[in-house]
């Protein structure tokens, strides 16, 4: 049985930050992640720019250099690359913890102990769910990945702050003909500055449609049944749906 001083489970920035802290001590961990290294990051939208300032995702007083005044996803990926290779951290990939001395990868189980244990999982794999019909369907994507890929195709995104905001106004600029739902009845305050009137703007204009103080109630492989404050139905058309809340 393979055995480990102290195995992490989570490459994240968090979980990296962990493994250098314990190599400084003077601990060899083994970094485990059941997606790939950073896989948060892997998942935001290919074209995400940070809003956080640079140093404010260093890890190991590793500088985080980047061409613009906020560092890209791309940016941030190749940085926590290389902090990686460059402490010499142990990163197992693809590997689950699965219980008490087992862990899973892609060529199945395998027993492992370990006298200390740091879960650094973080919360982005666990998405909010609507709790509605339909949700699972093929068409129905809990993260945003890129609005290239909904070029001349009726989109719904679900939700009213700045993930599902930012979400709606790429899709426009690509070309998306889109539909955004939000149960408030007036955007949050925290929608970021920027966005929020470019938002306003475009739905006054008519180039996106905007239902608030509405829920969504039902999701088909044609459509979205949404339900308004005083109980009225309408069925919008959505070849892609993005619940975003």
């Amino acid at each position: 049985m393979l055995h480990e001083a102290a195995i992490i489970a989570g490459a994240g920035p968090i979980g990296l930050a962990c493994a250098i802290s314990a190599k400084r001590r003077g601990i060899d961990p083994l970094v485990i992640d059941a997606g790939a290294l950073a896989n948060s990051i892997v998942r935001y939208p290919i074209n995400m720019t940070f809003f956080t300032t640079p140093e404010r995702l260093e890890i190991g007083n590793h500088p985080l250099v980047c061409a613009g005044a906020k560092a890209t996803r791309e940016e941030a990926l190749k940085y926590y690359r290389g902090v990686a290779r460059v402490e010499g951290i142990r990163v197992r990939s693809f590997t689950t913890l699965i219980g008490k001395n087992e862990i899973e990868t892609r060529l199945g189980r395998e027993p492992i102990s370990w006298d200390k244990l740091v879960l650094a999982t973080g919360y982005f794999d666990h998405v909010n769910k609507l709790g509605v019909p339909g949700e699972d369907l093929p068409h129905v994507h809990h993260y945003f990945d890129e609005a290239h890929l909904s070029y001349g195709l009726d989109v719904v995104v679900i939700g009213g702050k700045n993930s599902a905001v930012e979400a709606a106004l790429q899709l426009f600029r690509a070309g998306a003909r889109v539909t955004i739902i939000y149960r408030g009845t007036t955007w949050p305050k925290s929608v970021k500055y920027w966005l929020r009137p470019d938002l306003e703007n475009r739905i006054k204009a008519g180039e996106i449609q905007a239902r608030l103080g509405s829920q969504v109630a039902l999701i088909t492989p044609r459509d979205v049944l949404v339900r308004g404050a005083l109980g009225n139905e309408e069925r919008i058309p959505a070849a892609r749906v993005y619940p975003l809340i």
